[in-house]
């Protein structure tokens, strides 16, 4: 079989099995992006994110991961949802945490993929990837032509905006490569850098994380400074606001996977129910959903701050 072909077979698997879009591109050292974050690094921009300093050889070399490494597969999953939190909410939550962890979604359909390789070049060195290890999950979807860097530092795709998933499969096989598209779509456009109320896009295609607020309500180990509280938002967990401005999100369609869809209790949230939220509800309204590692105590920490500003 020959690498054009083979290639295009698990490009039509990928798309069988859910994934929106896949493309694949060469193992290669990432020189130039190891040299960016490098800079951002230094400038602190990580803030709390230790795990962002670690590793940097093998996050910026795949080879180092998986030995025999050969090429990248990378894979989109829209989770535009279908349906959202109740109109009356109030408080909000980002898209993305609205249904079941997606490492569990997007891991079991990989494994599903490497099981089809297997099938055509058994005893083949591969291993998949979801946001669980030290790899640059948008240079390797660049890199095959799924999309270009947005102003606010997502990867963007002409047809499902930037409310998707990224996951790859790092394999020790000589595939065909996809080429880069070379381009930005966002033009002179800022509507994601306007739109955000603590400042942390800065215009260059950089993001300062530390004044992001969903870093501040989610991946920050300390107390929200008081000059950034009041511009919350009321976002509780994560934010999409500079996704909701983009205008290649305004055709965003929903998605097909059931278990990224909404559950009832939770699309019922009421602004008091979320104020009043015990523990026990906390657990059963997140159980298996990303919300769930930020646990009860952060969450009622930061309802508690977003509902003072408001007083």
């Amino acid at each position: 079989m020959d690498t054009l072909s083979f290639s295009q077979q698990i490009k039509n698997k990928a798309l069988e099995l859910g994934f929106d879009a896949c493309g694949i591109s060469g193992i290669e050292e990432l020189s130039k992006e190891k040299s960016y974050i490098e800079t951002w690094l230094s400038k602190d921009f990580h803030g709390d994110m230790a795990y962002m300093a670690r590793n940097l050889d093998k996050r910026t070399d795949p080879s180092k991961l998986v030995e025999g490494a050969l090429s990248v597969i990378s894979v989109l999953l829209n989770y535009y949802p279908a349906k959202q939190l109740h109109p009356q909410s109030y408080y909000k939550i980002s898209k993305y945490a609205l249904g079941i962890d997606y490492h569990y979604i997007i891991k079991d359909k990989l494994k599903e993929l490497m099981a089809f390789i297997e099938t055509k070049k058994p005893n083949t060195v591969m291993r998949a990837f979801t946001d669980s290890a030290p790899i640059l999950d948008k240079s390797w979807a660049l890199k095959s032509g799924l999309g270009w860097m947005g102003k606010n530092t997502l990867l963007l795709n002409k047809k499902l905006g930037s409310f998707f998933f990224i996951g790859e499969i790092i394999v020790g096989v000589n595939l065909h490569n996809d080429s880069p598209l070379n381009a930005s779509y966002c033009g002179t456009c800022t509507k994601c850098v306007d739109a955000c109320p603590t400042g942390a896009l800065l215009g260059n295609y950089t993001m300062d994380a530390t004044q992001c607020i969903a870093y501040l309500n989610i991946e920050s180990k300390s107390e929200i400074p008081d000059d950034l509280k009041p511009k919350l938002n009321n976002w509780i967990f994560g934010c999409d606001i500079c996704q909701d401005v983009c205008p290649w999100n305004s055709k965003a369609t929903p998605n097909t996977v059931a278990n990224f869809d909404i559950r009832n209790e939770l699309a019922l949230m009421k602004k008091e129910d979320w104020e009043n939220i015990q523990k026990p509800q906390f657990k059963r309204l997140f159980k298996s959903t990303p919300v769930q590692r930020s646990g009860y105590k952060r969450l009622k920490m930061v309802i508690d701050i977003c509902k003072n500003n408001n007083l």
